[in-house]
């Protein structure tokens, strides 16, 4: 681990706490503290505890953020309601995603303003701070701040996660639906709370000043959640179906044969990659987003081909063995012609012919 790495508020928490840190977009993130598997399984039964102060948090403010953001990502921004958060893609002029996004409309509980939020991929938080620059000579520009190293961001998730994190927060976590989010306080600190989250599970994230990050971990902590590495992070948004940037999406993927149609509004809405869009959603060739089962035990990875009669026919972009369903998944990418739920393939893993199945997605949908 080298020094030029970034490092997150909780940053000497992890390493007191034996986590092994890896190199992650830059960052010194806590891949596991234990075992992967128990923290996977803790995150599905009681309640998991994720440091994602890597993502990139981005505000904008001013009369002109609403329009500026409708013509930068692939869903309306404009008429949104205070309070609510969408899923986007911001894209490339090809219609290439350049990242999966969170847009959130808040009010500043001090000011009473409106303003909006974005939460990009630590990946690619540079590549779409100078996007959003670029866009500036396109209209009217938002005044934007980069505030992803003054604060910290955690998410709690997982069946006992409102159980653990309601007695700290001023405002009742229950009463935010999902994809909603409020300014309020935070064992005592201002931030944002969202119910929002990338396991598959309820659960809730906080942004919070750099400074009260390592309290309020503890705090959720020392109330019975566990903390969990970016291993298992992976395991659970896989088994939730959940694309991953640089895997699933990428400037060479677009978001319909991602399967992300509804983050993409192309009726009435003006936005960068629009008209390449419309013209991709009536090219059939395309490879399409699928999922796989696999019946064996060996575990399909990233960049294994997916055959078909012998033939290459698509490729791996993750995989995994699940922990909750006790088999080989992965995502990939197929010809549209097998990608129908039910479809038998077969994957080459390090040379042996595996049998799978195309699977509908998510793998894992959690009990209401």
């Amino acid at each position: 681990m080298t020094a030029t790495l970034a490092q997150t508020p909780l940053h000497d928490w992890h390493v007191a706490h034996g986590a092994r840190l890896v190199d992650f977009a830059g960052w010194s993130m806590p891949v596991q503290y234990g075992s992967i598997v128990a923290e996977h399984q803790a995150t599905r039964t009681r309640a998991g505890l994720f440091d994602v102060s890597h993502m990139a948090r981005i505000r904008f403010d001013g009369p002109e953020a609403e329009p500026f953001l409708d013509r930068i990502v692939t869903r309306r921004i404009a008429g949104m309601p205070p309070g609510q958060i969408r899923y986007a893609l911001v894209t490339n002029h090809e219609g290439g995603i350049l990242d999966d996004v969170l847009v959130y409309h808040l009010t500043d509980r001090q000011t009473g303003e409106s303003y909006y939020q974005m939460v990009a991929n630590a990946s690619n938080r540079r590549k779409i701070l100078t996007w959003i620059e670029a866009s500036v000579a396109g209209g009217p520009a938002s005044d934007f701040v980069d505030r992803t190293h003054e604060t910290a961001m955690i998410s709690l998730q997982g069946p006992r996660a409102y159980e653990i994190l309601a007695p700290l927060a001023a405002s009742d976590p229950m009463a935010l639906k999902y994809y909603t989010g409020v300014e309020t306080l935070l064992a005592g600190a201002p931030g944002i709370l969202s119910r929002t989250g990338y396991t598959g599970e309820d659960g809730w994230e906080l942004i919070v000043p750099a400074d009260a990050a390592p309290g309020i971990w503890e705090s959720l902590v020392d109330r019975g959640a566990t903390a969990v590495g970016l291993g298992a992070r992976d395991t659970l948004r896989l088994e939730a179906g959940m694309p991953l940037y640089g895997h699933e999406l990428s400037e060479e993927i677009d978001p319909l044969q991602a399967g992300l149609a509804f983050a993409v509004d192309l009726e009435n809405h003006r936005f960068a990659g629009r008209d390449a869009l419309e013209k991709l959603r009536r090219d059939e060739s395309r490879p399409k987003r699928v999922g796989l089962e696999l019946t064996g035990r060996r575990v399909p990875r990233e960049g294994y081909a997916v055959l078909a009669a012998g033939a290459p026919v698509g490729r791996v972009t993750s995989g995994t063995f699940s922990p909750t369903l006790n088999k080989p998944i992965a995502m990939a990418y197929v010809r549209r012609d097998l990608a129908a739920p039910g479809t038998p393939v077969e994957v080459d893993v390090r040379g042996n012919t595996e049998p799978a199945r195309v699977a509908k997605l998510p793998f894992y949908r959690r009990k209401t």
